[in-house]
């Protein structure tokens, strides 16, 4: 049986829509709705943010908040790393999707010689460097941080040697890097996505299984293909963004796309997906409560969550 420790992370500012990190909370205020002791169930560590930043000026238009980035990498890292070691299964509940490649880092960590295997249930491809971002904002370059990949081939920007200094930390913390190999990322739900970032899935072949698909072959076909991808991984972390979901259900969430997967698909994917021996870590990320209607989008993922970790705790 797995031991699960819950970590939180309330930071937003790698987003460029206020009110991510307030998800946590709605997430807790959907278990408390439906009488759930889940929250009760497990330890839980909360990692300090640096949400202050956002009432001081961008420096870096091309990574906005790197800096604050950069010490939300530090923290996550060093407590999903300390979370493993310690024998715990890392929950990790976050508010925008950027912290993420602070619990990639963590993994590695912890477990520097495994080769890590990565299932990124979202809507977009979070492979966007400041050299090619259209928007600056740190939430669309988790996984370039990871795959330490700049994209120079497709350069847009020229960002300052302040910026380039810290991206290029990001990219080496826990002195490892690449952290992962392109081969061993599976997108699921991936429909919106620039031409910089679609140059990279074609040039590294990065595995795409479009929500099309999920209907097309079923859920449990799919999943096994995605494990069968990563077969040669020694772990594998899930990152699920609730954007992945449809947009008519996923309102409260910062960018909502449209021809998403349906809550039930999401639902019946993790619950497959979780009884992996290899899962090493689950993440939840992108509620924002603050556009949503009713704690929509926070219910939705609690029973996902809930359901998800039923059947981790009986793996």
């Amino acid at each position: 049986m797995r031991n699960i420790k819950i970590i939180e992370v309330r930071s937003e500012i790698g987003a460029g829509t206020r009110g991510a990190s307030l998800g946590i909370d709605a997430i807790r205020i959907a278990a408390l709705d439906f009488m759930s002791s889940f929250f009760v169930n497990f330890p839980t560590e909360i990692v300090e943010n640096e949400n202050r930043l956002l009432y001081e000026p961008v420096a870096s238009p091309y990574a906005k908040r790197i800096q604050g980035v950069l010490t939300m990498y530090e923290r996550v890292s060093k407590t999903v790393a300390d979370t493993l070691k310690s024998g715990l299964f890392p929950l990790v509940l976050a508010g925008d999707h950027s912290t993420s490649g602070g619990t990639i880092a963590g993994i590695r960590m912890a477990k520097p010689k495994n080769r890590l295997g990565v299932i990124w249930i979202d809507a977009h491809a979070d492979m966007h460097s400041p050299y090619t971002t259209p928007s600056g904002n740190m939430h669309g370059m988790p996984l370039a941080t990871a795959l330490a990949e700049d994209n120079l081939d497709n350069q847009v920007h020229n960002p300052d040697p302040h910026t380039i200094e810290l991206w290029n930390k990001l990219k080496n913390i826990g002195k490892i890097q690449p952290k992962l190999r392109p081969e061993d990322i599976v997108f699921i739900g991936l429909r919106d996505f620039e031409k910089e970032e679609e140059f990279l899935i074609k040039k590294y072949g990065i595995k795409v299984i479009p929500v099309q698909e999920v209907r097309r072959k079923g859920v449990e076909n799919v999943v096994r293909q995605a494990l069968m991808h990563l077969s040669n991984c020694d772990d594998i972390y899930v990152s699920f963004d609730v954007d992945s979901l449809d947009s008519s259900i996923s309102r409260g969430t910062g960018t909502p796309v449209s021809n998403g997967l349906k809550e039930k698909e999401v639902e019946d994917m993790l619950a497959s997906i979780m009884q992996n021996h290899k899962i090493c870590c689950f993440e939840v990320t992108e509620v924002n409560p603050t556009l949503d209607k009713e704690n929509m989008m926070a219910e939705i993922a609690f029973n996902i969550l809930q359901r998800s970790v039923n059947l981790l705790l009986m793996n």
